[in-house]
């Protein structure tokens, strides 16, 4: 095990043990945390009271996040013809078909979005090997299946991200950058919560939202009060 540096054990001993933060506090906290040279981001952790193993609990959908999340999204679309014109006319990265499900085939995976309409899925479909484990796949729950490409497009770049429970029922989200101010985290923070509760299976019994917490990339975790979170976003 590597030794804590001296900026790791100086943000660690701004946290107090065991505590469970307010949201708000949290995020202020870590804004006050030393930095390395990079930009880095603030995330979101949460552990979610789910069987991932059961298909009706694969919590899984999209939230636009209303200040974004401070990074330059590169999108690729899988179109033809007049979807393709719209794509590109709203700002994808990568637009085409046969050209660039080769391309993926041989690796090439140089993007952070891959959107497709239903037409192309067929195409598409052959590429999951690659994307699939890259969470990279277009899905219609991700919203990355659909005909209205040119809105997709948009609506990602804007700042729309994709949550997704893992297999130890843990979902990782970014929610933007410490040169955020804290009020644009805490709205970000809060619409990526409440997308992730409103997800809640329906056939999930006991505490939904079990763990929270916040860090940024270089960060110590600070974990949140699951019961303050629930309690500002009903307020």
């Amino acid at each position: 095990m590597s030794t804590p540096s001296k900026r790791q054990k100086e943000n660690t001993g701004k946290l107090e043990a065991a505590k469970k933060y307010p949201l708000k506090d949290a995020i202020e906290l870590a804004l006050q945390m030393r930095r390395v040279k990079f930009t880095e981001s603030v995330d979101v952790h949460m552990r979610l009271g789910v069987d991932p193993k059961q298909a009706d609990q694969a919590v899984r959908g999209t939230v636009v996040l209303p200040h974004g999340t401070g990074k330059t999204v590169r999108v690729l679309v899988f179109a033809t013809g007049t979807d393709a014109e719209a794509a590109q006319q709203a700002g994808a990265d990568h637009v085409g078909l046969a050209d660039l499900v080769k391309k993926v085939e041989e690796g090439w995976t140089d993007f952070d979005v891959a959107i497709a309409t239903p037409a192309t899925m067929r195409d598409v479909g052959k590429l999951g090997k690659v994307l699939g484990p890259r969470g990279l796949m277009p899905s219609p729950k991700a919203g990355t299946v659909t005909a209205a490409v040119a809105d997709a497009v948009r609506e990602f770049k804007a700042g729309k991200v994709e949550f997704r429970v893992d297999k130890q029922a843990g979902i990782h989200c970014p929610i933007g950058k410490v040169t955020f101010s804290a009020e644009q985290l805490a709205d970000n923070a809060g619409a990526l919560i409440a997308a992730i509760l409103k997800a809640k299976p329906a056939s999930v019994k006991g505490t939904y939202l079990q763990r929270l917490s916040l860090s940024t990339t270089m960060g110590p975790g600070i974990a949140i009060d699951p019961r303050d979170a629930e309690r500002v976003l009903a307020a």
